[in-house]
């Protein structure tokens, strides 16, 4: 079974996220979006959050499942079986980065491939970080997002404008 790791930090999940799945879904016979566990970014959302709404976006695609992880990609793309990591590039300004991180996992465990992957051209532009300010600052992010994480992410907004989080 070809397995792939898709690792983001999700936060939130965007229509572009999910064109990638959807593509890496016809490649491979499975798909994990793999969410990251990573503070030091100060998430919006907390990692059980994340999860849950990628679970939800992708629940229709069958052969594509939701996780979390934390620590190494590498590590875990491997013990999860996985042969190769998906990464997005949006434009060319995220290639270096993206090449760093590919041939240091390399360097760490050469079975475990990078694939890059470029969303369609309507997603060419987007971030989970300017859905969110679009969103801060009253725009409409339907566009940009599944309905659902519209609802949530709105929700969150407010909840944050008037001085505390959503509760659970």
């Amino acid at each position: 079974m070809r397995t792939v790791v898709y690792p983001g930090s999700f936060d939130p999940l965007t229509n572009g996220h999910l064109d990638l799945v959807i593509r890496a879904a016809k490649l491979f016979d499975r798909v994990i979006v793999a969410v990251a566990g990573n503070e030091l970014k100060q998430p919006l959302f907390t990692l059980v959050e994340r999860r849950d709404m990628v679970a939800r976006a992708i629940a229709e695609i069958p052969n594509a499942e939701a996780d979390s992880f934390s620590g190494l990609l590498v590590h875990y793309a491997a013990e999860r079986g996985a042969s190769a990591i998906i990464r997005g590039l949006r434009a060319v300004s995220d290639f270096e980065f993206e090449f760093q991180l590919a041939l240091t996992n390399r360097s760490m465990n050469d079975t475990v491939e990078t694939i890059f992957m470029m969303p369609k051209d309507q997603y060419t532009f987007l971030s989970s970080r300017i859905v969110k300010e679009v969103c801060r600052l009253g725009g409409d992010v339907s566009p940009f997002v599944p309905p659902f994480v519209k609802d949530i992410l709105e929700r969150r907004m407010r909840a944050q404008n008037d001085g505390g989080r959503l509760p659970n």
